[in-house]
């Protein structure tokens, strides 16, 4: 029976379209479904593709980047085409053309997958993980990378035991795990006249979902005793205004009444909240928004954009107005974002991408790095570490920072994409973020998904997206250190899988190797014996 559905799921009218559902149902296992479940499920069933066409195992597995990559990430055009103003005779290409780039890394995997010569339950069912988890990694790291889309990001819910994973080792760690779990779930299946051969995946799987849950109820980290309440300021303006001059003080003077209004402790707006250069505001703006907070008894942290200090450049930073004195506006304690997109606010390839950027209306496309390891922002008893929009996708980044804080932050501004998935995927990662770092993590956004995250990274508050609105909770102050933290990156674990892929690559050599020398030895005995007759 079996082997005769497979057969009809060979033919090509029947296995590309499978391969294209297949992908195409990726983002239902990411945010704002979390549908954990189905990712394991439809990576075995990518990996069975792979088996039915071995010769076509690298197509496949590009088309199902190609095509799940473009349907996780279709906000990417709503970005160039609604928001920016590019035609879509340019929109349309470009936004294909970032997963087109992103579907080398799976087709890179299983390209590398043909050169393991090894037994189908060791090949499939730990080499090919190992070397997933390995290309994502690339990806997350290459020209800056872009992490989005891994596949652990799809665990990162209360519902899924391999969360758990998250503050043992990172997102990694998760993505090795679900890799693991789906490629042991297609050994489950298979074909045997040995139950031993189905019964090891599957205890290997439940001791793997064990060890994540009892994880995902381990406290690593601990409360410091301190409790505060937090206004996250969502002030909901149209990314096509926001950098309109006509608009810079109607939205400072919204932001200043909603401060007026609110007597948290914590005060947060998001990424460049005042649309202008700090140092050409007039002198009022920065006091007035300090007298509010400090009035009502708050601390502010404000999102704006600054020259840095030697005037060339400029910076996407979170100033801090707690302590504010006008006298010494030069000194105002801030942090500045280190981990820029490419393309989108730095030019890898100005001499390629500069005349695209004339076309469209896109601000803030050539910023300077804050630099690693900022000391976090100190607000009433709160040690902040603040990290700024796409900063959230990485979290190697935010250790050294969060090692000395209380509290997590992002600002963010997701109006780039509009009404989609993106400000749900973007604050997946900041529940990621919780976990790995055992701390709140507060979010305030202009437009969503504004929220209030728990340190097993639950979502405690969350703001009605595309409206404008001020989000108030509590959080506690957090202290300690995962064992993620105290590994201080992902490098140990990569440098681990790096190792055992080596190991399973020689083993596989060496294996083909006895393999041929064996069956070479009773030719040349034959060929003897033929001589001598």
């Amino acid at each position: 029976m079996i082997r005769t559905l497979n057969h009809y799921w060979k033919h090509p009218l029947i296995y590309w379209p499978s391969v294209i559902i297949t992908a195409a149902a990726t983002p239902l296992t990411f945010a704002p479904y979390y549908w954990f479940w189905l990712m394991p499920l439809l990576f075995a069933i990518l990996i069975h593709l792979t088996e039915l066409r071995p010769e076509r195992s690298f197509q496949t597995a590009y088309l199902f980047g190609l095509v799940g990559y473009t349907a996780q990430f279709y906000w990417i055009h709503t970005a160039l085409h609604d928001i920016s103003g590019l035609s879509d005779l340019f929109a349309l290409p470009l936004t294909l053309l970032f997963p087109a780039y992103l579907a080398l890394y799976p087709a890179a995997c299983f390209w590398l997958l043909k050169k393991f010569h090894l037994p189908r339950s060791l090949k499939i069912g730990l080499a090919l993980p190992v070397l997933w988890t390995l290309t994502e990694f690339a990806r997350e790291r290459f020209l800056t990378g872009f992490g989005w889309g891994a596949l652990g990001y799809s665990q990162i819910t209360k519902d899924s035991p391999l969360a758990g994973f998250a503050p043992l080792g990172g997102i990694h760690l998760v993505t090795f795990a679900t890799a693991l779990i789906g490629a042991w779930l297609l050994l489950m299946f298979a074909r045997s006249k040995s139950p031993q051969r189905r019964l090891i995946p599957l205890c290997l799987s439940l001791l793997l979902c064990i060890v994540g849950y009892t994880a995902q109820n381990t406290e690593f980290t601990r409360p410091d005793g301190s409790t505060r309440t937090v206004a996250l300021i969502q002030g909901n303006i149209e990314q096509t205004l926001k950098w309109d001059s006509d608009q810079t003080f109607p939205t400072i003077q919204k932001y200043y009444e909603h401060i007026g209004r609110t007597t948290a402790d914590l005060v947060i707006l998001p990424e460049t909240a005042i649309p202008a250069m700090r140092q050409n505001l007039p002198e009022n703006v920065l006091t007035n928004l300090a007298d509010q907070s400090q009035k009502n008894g708050s601390a502010l942290a404000v999102g704006i954009a600054q020259y840095t200090p030697d005037g060339n450049h400029y910076e996407n930073v979170v100033i801090n107005l707690s302590n504010y004195n006008n006298s010494a506006s030069n000194e105002i304690p801030y942090y500045a974002k280190n981990h820029l997109v490419p393309f989108g606010e730095y030019k890898p390839l100005p001499f390629i991408t500069e005349p695209l950027y004339r076309m469209m209306n896109m601000p803030l496309s050539d910023m300077k790095k804050g630099g690693e390891g900022q000391a976090p922002l100190q607000m009433k008893d709160q040690k902040v570490a603040f990290n700024i929009c796409y900063e959230d996708g990485f979290g190697d980044d935010l250790i050294a920072t969060a090692k000395q804080s209380t509290l997590l932050a992002n600002s963010s501004n997701m109006a780039w994409y509009g009404d989609s998935n993106a400000m749900y995927q973007q604050q997946q990662q900041s529940q990621a973020r919780a976990m790995e770092l055992g701390r709140y993590m507060v979010r305030a956004t202009n437009t969503g998904a504004t929220s209030i995250i728990s340190p097993q990274g639950s979502i405690v508050a969350q703001a009605e997206p595309n409206t404008e609105t001020v989000l108030e909770g509590h959080i506690k102050g957090y202290t300690g250190e995962t064992p993620y933290m105290k590994m201080g990156s992902s490098w140990p674990l990569i440098g681990v899988l790096t190792a055992l892929a080596a190991l399973l690559f020689l083993l596989g050599r060496f294996a083909l190797h006895l393999t041929k020398t064996q069956t070479a030895a009773p030719a040349a005995e034959d060929e003897t014996e033929a001589t001598e007759n």
